[in-house]
């Protein structure tokens, strides 16, 4: 686990940990400026959904300290509409951003001020939504699993660097391990960009689980041969029918753990939660382009002049999703019941 908040505001600045520089590396950025808080997100300096959105409602902070919304609008709703679309797919992003600002425009005083602390409040939240689906989904893991110790499957990054302490999926593994009935981690390396090789190798190092790493190829093909009890993953979208984009490679996983009859478990915050979005077709997948498929730190890995299609992420259909683990709520989709019949519940 990391040693220090993945994102914090200190001294009039958004401080992050720069994820492109692990694990050979644990560096911070200072962003002061609305640009630089885009180019952070865009670059995957910071990444994962819930992290994504509380850089940005910070982004807000800056744009309104920068411009104030009420003496020069036009330059604060700029800077707002240029933060919400840095990254598509994610719904936090322009949520938060949209939160955020509309508690700046809506302040009777300093809307800088206004601003600051809503983007404080959801920091704040996401921490606890960290331990709550933790606690939640170790807890459905083990009703579903029904021995111990348990043997868990991920992909990407989804631990507090993915959010501001703990995680999503990764929360439930380190619960599991807090709890002494964690068995194994199997984390997919996560291409093109090995996140999980990266990012969540170095956090599991760092809490002391046992984990080993696997090529992306490969994680159905275990979940074949019983390597794991349970499959977890995040998410940066959930939409209203349960349909889920996540990582490229978790669809993969979905239709492995569907035809080895293992729990297939969506681990993600209530804010991840898109009603406005009816299904998985709806959801724009962000394509990164070529460089990162056919080269690897600055080494190229394919001919010249290769093209190349670079999905960052895909989308598993609800039908092979087992439940979903938010803050508030488990959502059993293996047992009929939907988003819109399962009610969250207050924390």
């Amino acid at each position: 686990m990391t040693t220090e908040p993945t994102i914090a505001w200190r001294d009039g600045a958004v401080e992050l940990i720069d994820q492109t520089r692990l694990p050979a590396e644990l560096v911070s950025l200072r962003l002061t400026t609305v640009p630089g808080v885009i180019d952070a997100i865009q670059r995957l300096s910071v990444r994962g959904a819930p992290a994504i959105g509380v850089t940005g409602a910070y982004g807000v902070a800056l744009a309104a300290a920068a411009s104030d919304p009420r003496t020069d609008p036009a330059a604060f709703a700029a800077a707002v509409a240029a933060l919400r679309s840095a990254r598509p797919t994610a719904v936090n992003l322009a949520r938060m951003v949209d939160r955020v600002a509309g508690a700046a425009l809506a302040a009777a005083g300093d809307g800088a001020e206004a601003a600051l602390a809503e983007a404080h409040r959801v920091r704040d939240e996401e921490r606890e939504a960290s331990r709550a689906m933790g606690e939640r989904g170790a807890d459905l893991v083990l009703d579903l699993v029904g021995r111990t110790p348990v043997r868990a499957m991920t992909i990407c990054n989804t631990g507090a660097l993915a959010t501001v302490e703990r995680g999503t999926a990764l929360a439930v593994i380190q619960t599991l391990y807090e709890r002494g009935v964690l068995a194994e981690a199997i984390a997919m390396e996560t291409r093109p960009l090995l996140q999980g090789a990266r990012l969540t190798a170095w956090e599991l190092g760092r809490m002391g689980a046992p984990h080993r790493l696997a090529v992306d190829g490969a994680g159905p093909f275990l979940l074949a041969r019983g390597a794991a009890d349970v499959v977890l993953i995040g998410a940066d979208r959930v939409a209203a029918n349960g349909d889920t984009a996540n990582k490229i490679g978790s669809y993969s996983l979905a239709l492995g753990a569907a035809r080895a009859e293992v729990p297939f478990l969506v681990v993600a915050p209530e804010s991840t939660v898109d009603m406005a979005t009816s299904g998985g077709d709806q959801i724009e997948i962000e394509d990164r382009g070529p460089a990162e498929v056919v080269a690897w730190g600055g080494v190229a890995t394919a001919p010249p002049g290769t093209a190349a299609v670079n999905p960052a992420f895909d989308v598993t259909p609800v039908d092979l999703i087992t439940a979903l683990v938010t803050d508030r709520r488990v959502v059993r989709f293996d047992q009929g019941e939907t988003l819109a019949s399962a009610s969250p519940q207050e924390l």
